[in-house]
């Protein structure tokens, strides 16, 4: 039986972690970025960008003053959980106490702050259910001078790749340097208008540079990531080589009469942490 104790600690170590240290496939591709400039003020950027998260290693501070809006994905498998709910929102209000995370959960109406990144329907709880013998936990704190730019096209299906790839650049080109590029780009094709936005956001969680096992998509992902990379919009707005650090694609099965495509832009403080845990450890 793995204990609500269990999840609470688990919960608490992924935020802390996920706010403070960047993986290091973004970090790669941020250094990446750095190599192949030659906008001195880009390079600047991306020096400063770089400085920004050593700085929050060294300290144990997070890296950016927005901590989010709390998403938890769970690939539940077969195993026992004392309460699953109850550990998950002990962990997050612990983090938001002691990392600190900043408290930004507000009533959309009133307005008024919970103070502890709880709420109605928040966190955002996303389970998968898995024939394994683990739970598997990724966080995601999402800011949102980025999710404030993402985009849900019921498009008409005879758009083709072509459409999709024009509807995605333009979102990017729109976002321009508001989102704090460079960004990664996570975009969701199919299914209904909810599950094509949550798959764009999945999407974000593929390893940054691995190519998608799907060629239909790996070149989808190439072509925007090519296109998006000519806007000159450049690091944090202010010109550059690379807006865009990369595409990553998640498709599902739809209806014949439609093509719901989400598109989730993510800044450079592409914040997640994962953890599996099973019964014995």
């Amino acid at each position: 039986m793995i204990s609500e104790k269990k999840v609470e600690d688990v919960i608490y170590k992924l935020f802390k972690k996920a706010v403070i240290s960047l993986p290091k496939d973004v970090i790669k591709s941020i250094e990446d970025a750095l190599e192949v400039e030659d906008n001195e003020l880009s390079c600047l950027n991306l020096e400063a960008i770089l400085k920004n998260i050593n700085i929050a290693e060294e300290k144990g501070i997070p890296m950016c003053q927005d901590t989010g809006l709390p998403i938890i994905f769970v690939k539940l498998g077969n195993v026992k959980v004392e309460n699953l709910y109850n550990g998950i929102i002990s962990g997050l209000k612990k983090a938001t106490k002691n990392v600190p995370l900043r408290p930004n959960i507000v009533d959309p109406i009133t307005r008024l702050n919970t103070g502890d990144n709880t709420g109605v329907n928040i966190p955002l709880i996303d389970v998968k259910l898995i024939e394994e013998n683990y739970i598997e936990f990724t966080v995601l704190p999402k800011g949102f001078g980025s999710e404030n730019n993402n985009v849900l096209v019921m498009a008409l299906p005879g758009i083709g790749v072509d459409g999709i790839k024009d509807l995605v650049v333009e979102t990017i080109k729109k976002a321009g340097g508001k989102p704090c590029p460079p960004m990664i780009v996570g975009v969701g094709i199919g299914g209904t208008s909810d599950l094509a936005l949550k798959l764009s956001k999945k999407a974000l969680l593929s390893e940054i540079g691995v190519k998608n096992s799907d060629e239909v998509l790996a070149k989808l992902e190439e072509d925007i990531l090519t296109e998006a990379n000519k806007t000159d919009i450049g690091p944090m707005g202010l010109g550059g080589k690379t807006t865009v650090l990369d595409v990553k694609v998640l498709k599902a099965h739809t209806h014949t009469a439609g093509l719901p495509i989400g598109i989730c832009i993510q800044c450079w403080a592409h914040r997640h942490a994962t953890m599996r845990i099973n019964d014995k450890n």
